[in-house]
Parts: structure tokens; C-alpha cells; sequence
């Protein structure tokens, strides 16, 4: 998959990328926003989403849908060319142990565990100075309306992000590496920016930038969901072998079909069973109805569980790299 290389090496290298990327992110977090891939995806979105979603409402709005699909197919090409192009002149023209440094940095704009954990951090941080301060700094974490919610009701918030975002900030990213390298993880990340950007139905925007997406972004909605379909079950996994909890597949289930996304519901189902606590959103849908509201000790704790998670993945990559030296070494 990588290169000519035996297999053995090649998956050395991957599982080398892997840990640099994780160290680069735990070490300096986000790169600038100048140079930042996620960014650029965004800018380019926002830009084709203007001339593609309509001002004013309408049904049935086929137009939009394949030219939403057009662009997005178009965008995806482009993110694929530049990633393969990348990660084919850097395997082609750099030693290994310089490629896996190379590739890691390269993967490391892709996935984003040191932002996130600190993001939900801030939240309790602010909620422990007053309810308003809490409430405004989950606004940067969240899409939903903050203005009216209680502190058990933004510490669910904070959860159910944190949990949603585990797996398409980290387990995604480098599930798709896993598979198809560079332009996998590439792939997947803008799939998940179109998504948070074109998915959502109804109105978004203020002003001139006001545009309805209930056609223009199911597709984008779509591609998000399939994508995402296999990594959203295996970080819901992940976070019970973290904790050690045993939860019946049925209430998992049971949990992931409340929530309106087929995917999100199963790692936020999950840390709702794996922390006890009820999680949901207003008037929409209620994950663990038994458990008890959350409180600063559970935000702490389902960092913690999130936290062993991102380790367990390290130790993965550290395990399979092992492995595929010894094998190579072997005579």
C-alpha cells in the first residue's frame, strides 16, 4: 500500500507516522490557521457553498443537490491529488526514517486530540466561574443554542462532544490512514468538514452569507455518515475497553437510534454508559435516561477515558511497528 517495500516495512513506517503525528499534536497542537489544511477545506467550502445553496427556501431542490454533490466530488478529487501527491514524493524521494518523520507531520493538521481535550477543559474551567461563562465558552464547542441551558445540561454538551469528536478528530483520521494512508485520513477530514459545514439542514449564515441547506448538503451529510459509519462503532468500543465496562449491544443500539446522526449516537451512547450519567439534547433525544446528571467529576473523568483511548491507539501503533521490525530483521 505504501510503497515497494515488503509489507513489514511499509507498516513500520505507518505505525511510525502515526506516533510522530500524536507526539507533534501532544507537543504544539494546531499549526496556523495560514497553514492549515482543515482551514483551507473550509475556505473552499464556504466559498462554493455561497454559489451553491440558495437564499430563499425550496422544496424538492434538485439543482442544488447535484451541484452540491458536484463540487463536493470535485473538492474531494483535489484533496485526494494533493494528498497522494505528497505522500507519493515523499516515500519516492526521502530515506524511511525521514519519510515516517515527514509523513507524520503531514498527518498531524489531520487529526486534533491536544485541541479538543483543552476545549472541553475550558468549558468546565469557565462553568466553575459562573453559569453565563460556561454557557458562552461551549458555544465555541457546540452549534446548538447555549443561552438557556443549566449546568448539568452544558456539561452533557461537553460530553456528547467530546465523545462525537474523538472519533472524527482522532479514531477517524487514523482509521482511514490505517487503510489508504495519506489521502485516506485527507479524504476523511474533509468529508467531515462538509459535513459540519454544508450538512446540517435548515438555515445558516447571518446577513448576505443567510443560505438554505435542506437540499444542498445532503449529499455532503451522506458521504459524512458513510464514512464515518465503521470508525463511530470502534471509538464507541474503544471508550468501554478504556473503562472496562461491559454494556449489552442492544443498548448501545437503543442509544445510537435516539440521536438523529446514525453514527454519533454510538460513542456518545457509550460514554453515557460508561460514565452513568444522562447526556442529551433539549427536546431532541435523551442517551442513558437512567443516569444521573453529569458534574465536574465526570467531565474530568471522561477526559480521562477519551484520554485512554488516544493512548491505546499509541500503544497500537507502537505494538504493530515492533512487530513489522521483527519480521523484517527476521532471516
Amino acid at each position: 500500500m505504501w510503497t515497494n517495500n515488503p509489507w513489514c516495512a511499509d507498516l513500520g513506517m505507518a505505525c511510525a507516522a502515526v506516533l510522530v503525528a500524536l507526539v507533534i499534536d501532544l507537543r504544539f497542537g494546531e499549526p496556523p490557521a495560514w497553514g492549515h489544511p482543515v482551514v483551507w477545506m473550509g475556505h473552499a467550502l464556504e466559498a462554493w457553498g455561497r454559489r451553491i445553496a440558495p437564499v430563499q427556501a425550496r422544496t424538492r431542490d434538485y439543482q442544488s443537490f447535484c451541484l452540491a454533490a458536484l463540487a463536493w466530488c470535485a473538492l474531494a478529487a483535489l484533496v485526494l491529488i494533493v494528498s497522494g501527491g505528497l505522500q507519493w514524493l515523499t516515500l519516492r524521494w526521502l530515506p524511511p526514517w525521514l519519510a515516517a518523520l515527514a509523513l507524520g507531520a503531514l498527518l498531524k493538521p489531520l487529526l486534533a486530540w491536544r485541541m479538543l481535550h483543552g476545549e472541553v477543559r475550558a468549558v468546565e474551567d469557565a462553568l466553575a466561574g459562573s453559569l453565563d461563562a460556561g454557557r458562552a465558552r461551549l458555544a465555541w464547542l457546540v452549534s446548538r443554542d447555549t443561552a438557556a441551558l443549566d449546568a448539568a445540561e452544558v456539561r452533557e454538551s461537553a460530553i456528547e462532544s467530546l465523545a462525537e469528536n474523538l472519533c472524527d478528530s482522532v479514531v477517524a483520521p487514523l482509521f482511514w490512514f490505517a487503510l489508504l494512508g495519506l489521502p485516506g485520513a485527507a479524504l476523511y477530514r474533509f468529508a467531515n468538514t462538509a459535513d459540519a459545514m454544508w450538512g446540517y439542514p435548515g438555515w445558516r449564515g447571518t446577513g448576505a452569507a443567510r443560505r438554505h441547506w435542506q437540499w444542498a448538503g445532503k449529499w455532503a451529510a451522506r458521504a459524512d455518515d458513510v464514512l464515518s459509519w465503521l470508525p463511530a462503532r470502534l471509538t464507541a468500543a474503544l471508550l468501554l475497553l478504556a473503562g472496562r465496562r461491559h454494556v449489552p449491544i442492544a443498548d448501545l443500539r437503543r442509544d445510537a437510534r435516539a440521536t438523529p446522526s446514525p453514527n454519533g449516537g454510538w460513542p456518545m451512547g457509550a460514554m453515557a454508559r460508561l460514565l452513568d450519567v444522562r447526556l442529551g439534547k433539549p427536546g431532541v433525544y435523551v442517551l442513558n435516561p437512567q443516569g444521573q446528571p453529569p458534574r465536574a467529576a465526570h467531565v474530568a473523568l471522561a477526559l480521562a477515558y477519551a484520554g485512554k483511548v488516544v493512548l491505546s491507539l499509541a500503544g497500537i501503533a507502537v505494538t504493530a511497528m515492533i512487530f513489522a521490525l521483527l519480521t523484517w530483521m527476521r532471516p
